[in-house]
């Protein structure tokens, strides 16, 4: 099974070598047709503490890390 890739922005930066990344996705609601945003926060493994808040970041699923940490930051504004 292939790994899922999301793209998003990063809110937190306090802990060490972990970033708070915000993915927001847009789906149609079922019954009234209109497109909403569903937002959700992801915990990522940023190894070089390179990530700074606002930053647009892409992030892979991985093995478990810590307890709530399941990705790596793979591509990032400081990093290109």
């Amino acid at each position: 099974m292939p790994k899922r890739i999301l793209e998003g922005v990063v809110v937190s930066n306090r802990c060490d070598k972990t970033v708070t990344v915000q993915v927001v996705r847009r789906v149609m609601h079922p019954k009234y047709k209109k497109y909403i945003s569903l937002s959700k926060k992801y915990h990522a493994h940023d190894e070089k503490n390179e990530c700074n808040i606002g930053d647009s970041v892409t992030i892979c699923e991985a093995s478990p890390i810590s307890k709530t940490k399941n990705w790596v930051v793979v591509n990032g504004d400081s990093q290109l």
